[in-house]
């Protein structure tokens, strides 16, 4: 029997510059989107979804190369896979066998286990000392400088949406605001404490529960009516970005943004589908009897 464990992957160089990963050629900056990686990689050799979130994996297996993410136009990072590594769920058949540099220099020769680069971010597969790989993609603890007034509330000159469930206003703010980016600025934890000047907000301190200053922010935002049509599902998952910058180092199963009431259903014509986790268990079903077809994730 042929162990392909053992067979070289294809070579996938990666130079950043300019701002961004070239991957055979192809310039790609993160957050990015399924079709650029398959410009940039080709098609995945295997695709699936993960055990517990049933968020999508894609594993290159000739290039020894693997994804996971939630929303296929906002991936974070990619996994070059050097070693056998047991965290992920899907191991590719063959370790990566290409080059990362940075302007043209070897990343592994700088003797660092990672390298931040304004909005990315270069780093090591570490565990128990060994090496089991690279990531590349989003720097998380970038910071531009904040506009004076990015998280000011301003009236809306249009008519707005009145919510009754603030689980289901974060809801439609994860649809809005994260996948389809029609609600804007889309809000950012760190940049938010940078930006608040009323006091400090420490978030290694304070990430541990919700942030009530950040709770309230997304109580007073206003969503207009008119971007109520533009909503057709509801995708709860602990992963999604609106529940990390609610609370930064939540576990998943918190409970401060269950759906409590159905009500505001009625807002959104073209809600078709609700996956949930963080709902009240009468809510699957109220959701199903008002035509919107809804399961737990």
């Amino acid at each position: 029997m042929i162990n392909l464990f053992n067979k070289k992957a294809e070579p996938a160089d990666i130079d950043y510059k300019e701002g961004a990963f070239y991957i055979n050629g192809v310039a790609v900056s993160f957050p990015t989107s399924a079709t650029v990686l398959y410009k940039a990689l080709g098609k995945p050799s295997r695709s699936g979804k993960t055990r517990t979130t049933k968020t999508t994996i894609d594993c290159w297996d000739k290039l020894g190369i693997y994804a996971d993410y939630a929303n296929a136009s906002h991936i974070l990072y990619i996994l070059l896979i050097t070693n056998k590594h047991n965290g992920i769920q899907m191991q590719p058949k063959r370790f990566y066998n290409g080059e990362i540099t940075v302007e043209g220099k070897p990343f592994a020769q700088q003797g660092k286990r990672s390298l931040s680069l304004g909005p990315h971010e270069i780093g090591q597969l570490v565990k128990d000392g060994k090496t089991l790989g690279y990531y590349i993609g989003w720097n998380v603890y970038y910071k531009e400088e904040v506009p004076a007034d990015k998280y000011t509330i301003h009236p809306l000159e249009e008519e707005v949406i009145d919510f009754n469930d603030f689980g289901f206003k974060v809801s439609i703010i994860q649809e809005l605001m994260y996948n389809k980016k029609l609600l804007q600025p889309a809000f950012d934890l760190y940049e938010f404490a940078e930006w608040y000047d009323k006091r400090k907000i420490d978030i290694e301190e304070e990430g541990y529960e919700p942030i009530s200053e950040v709770t309230q922010y997304f109580k007073d935002l206003p969503i207009p009516k008119r971007l109520a049509r533009e909503v057709t599902e509801i995708y709860q998952d602990g992963g999604n970005e609106i529940y990390l910058h609610l609370l930064r180092f939540g576990e998943g199963r918190e409970d401060y943004w269950d759906i409590e009431s159905t009500e505001d259903a009625k807002h959104f014509p073209n809600l078709k589908k609700a996956v949930l986790c963080y709902a009240k268990e009468h809510v699957i079903e109220e959701l199903n009897e008002k035509g919107i077809k809804a399961r737990w994730l």
